[in-house]
């Protein structure tokens, strides 16, 4: 990880993005917002605010290796909402 700053970008986009595909479905379907998709937003907003919680922790002994958990848990979240995306 280069560092913090791009650990914290890369948060952003990713979920940014999840987001955005699940507002695409919305208007490419129903053109309105559904229980399921709703759902999903919250999920990628609470993900968001754990994953920046964990990023501006201070009391971290072995910071690299933190990092590196937070961004494998990027990876599995995003993962997961993706294939809630895909069963819409």
């Amino acid at each position: 990880m280069a560092n913090v700053k791009n650990l914290k970008k890369d948060i952003n986009y990713v979920l940014g993005d999840i987001i955005e595909a699940v507002y695409l479905f919305e208007l490419s379907t129903s053109g309105k917002p559904t229980e399921a998709t709703n759902n999903i937003i919250d999920e990628a907003i609470v993900a968001f605010d754990n994953l920046i919680t964990k990023v501006n922790a201070k009391n971290v002994e072995n910071k690299k290796a933190h990092f590196k958990q937070i961004n494998v848990e990027l990876e599995q979240v995003a993962n997961q909402l993706i294939a809630k995306i895909n069963e819409l």
